[in-house]
């Protein structure tokens, strides 16, 4: 397979300078139109941890409805007042999944995702579903975002994500993350309609000749823009019949296989992976409630509701109804609140 990595323009490109790149703008978080002071919050659930219980139901009612820079300053003026983290008080005074999902929402996007990313390079989980949060990060999220989350983590864990990953992801799968995650893609729509011809060819070489982890895949994944790689995906599939996140698994049902079809998936259609997250965590025996909170915490403020609707396309029930069906409590109560659902 030959390199074309200096196959960036060509003539046959649009161009729309005013429109940055934007993972939905479809979130679910139902915030006040008159939103209390952030003092005025931080008395509340100063209150809400006093006396012989905890008021979950007043904690649900604050952080529940605040956005991330509403729930930033909160834990900003929470300390001053306090002299005292407002994770460490939730830490203290609640617990289980309703505790794990409340202090992920209450930390900011960049640090959520950074901590998760941590959790997850230091389970000595196999496979790649423990690494589904780095290839979310890195091919649903903002260039913006990932740039933050990747600061936050040399700042909480004095080392960079890019260390963790060559200490603790085996080859080849260790090539793709390095290359999601120290990229900056362009955020602007530019579409090159020559390259997306060409590029769409290349990778279904890849694909026909098992070779995967080729440069020139890498490559494409890891820096073109989201609207140049849904147009290649477009043109991958008017050519070749079939979605590239359906060959991809055609061409084997290994790891490799595995982490480049949740690639292009998110790249592709962030919400329906996540549909997808969701789907498989409430599905079956038993509930994976960490993947559940995860795809709801992340996506309440984003594109939620492209979410709920790519949940019934796929599985032609409600979201909503599945989530209080698998849940209970005051963490049912919790995620019900971010997806805008009475409780």
């Amino acid at each position: 397979m030959k390199s074309f990595k200096k196959l960036f323009t060509s003539k046959s490109k649009t161009h729309s300078p005013e429109s940055s790149f934007k993972i939905g703008g479809m979130g679910s978080l139902k915030v006040l139109d008159v939103v209390p002071s952030p003092e005025e919050d931080s008395e509340k659930l100063k209150k809400a941890f006093q006396g012989l219980g905890t008021d979950e139901d007043g904690i649900i009612e604050i952080l529940g409805h605040r956005d991330a820079s509403q729930r930033k300053k909160i834990r900003e003026v929470y300390q001053q007042l306090y002299n005292e983290s407002l994770i460490d008080a939730l830490n203290s005074e609640l617990s289980g999944d309703f505790g794990k999902a409340v202090i992920l929402w209450t930390y900011y996007p960049s640090e959520r995702d950074a901590r998760l990313a941590n959790e997850a390079l230091k389970s000595k989980k196999k496979g790649v579903k423990h690494l589904e949060i780095i290839v979310e990060m890195s091919c649903a999220s903002s260039p913006q975002h990932l740039a933050a989350v990747r600061q936050a983590y040399c700042s909480l864990f004095d080392c960079s994500i890019e260390e963790d990953i060559v200490a603790s992801v085996p080859m080849p799968l260790k090539k793709i993350l390095l290359a999601l995650v120290t990229t900056y893609r362009y955020d602007k729509e530019l579409v090159d309609m020559d390259v997306a011809n060409l590029e769409a060819d290349r990778l279904h070489e890849a694909i026909k000749t098992k070779e995967l982890f080729h440069d020139d895949v890498v490559f494409i994944l890891s820096t073109r823009n989201f609207y140049q790689l849904r147009a290649t995906f477009e043109i991958y599939k008017e050519k070749y019949g079939n979605p590239i996140d359906k060959e991809i698994m055609k061409s084997g049902k290994g790891d490799l296989e595995s982490l480049l079809q949740m690639v292009t998936l998110c790249i592709d259609s962030p919400e329906k992976h996540f549909a997808e997250v969701i789907g498989t965590s409430i599905i079956g025996m038993g509930t994976d409630e960490d993947s559940l909170t995860r795809a709801i915490v992340t996506r309440a403020e984003i594109d939620m509701m492209k979410v709920r609707g790519e949940y019934f396309n796929i599985y032609k029930s409600n979201l909503d109804d599945a989530v209080i069906g698998d849940t209970s409590g005051d963490y049912r109560n919790f995620l019900m609140t971010l997806l805008g659902g009475k409780i």
